[in-house]
């Protein structure tokens, strides 16, 4: 599900700080689209951590945003599971259990087990995309 996030974004020589007063964080761009999109990566990043950590991801605040002189409002738009499969891609060793049998058949099929494992929990699980 996506989620916008108001954002802040302030001119400074070098290009853009933005600012996301609802996560308290800050990144910086070269131009608007690249101060979005930084937005954007460092919401998901903060929000797929907050989630690791069993922290709740706040929701973004309603309010209209102050800005300064010369400072423009923007949203930043993340979908943090969408974001998690795109960016998270830690392995992680299971060890399973199955049928002599299948193990044989799988073997002689040359059947990569951690693929079709992958697979199937996708499947089941209704997750789309890669990776």
């Amino acid at each position: 599900m996506k989620t916008a996030y108001p954002i802040i974004l302030t001119p400074v020589d070098t290009g853009y700080v933005v600012t996301v007063p609802d996560l308290q964080i800050n990144t910086e761009g070269a131009d608007i689209a690249d101060a979005i999109e930084m937005a954007e990566d460092a919401i998901g990043l903060w929000g797929i951590a907050a989630q690791d950590t069993g922290k709740k991801i706040p929701v973004p605040s309603a309010e209209s945003i102050r800005c300064g002189e010369g400072e423009i409002s923007a949203f930043a738009v993340v979908d943090f599971e969408a974001y998690r499969r795109a960016n998270d891609l830690r392995t992680i060793r299971k060890n399973v259990t199955l049928p002599s049998y299948l193990n044989d058949m799988a073997e002689r099929a040359g059947l990569n087990f951690s693929r079709v494992l992958q697979d199937a929990l996708k499947e089941k699980l209704q997750v789309h995309g890669s990776p």
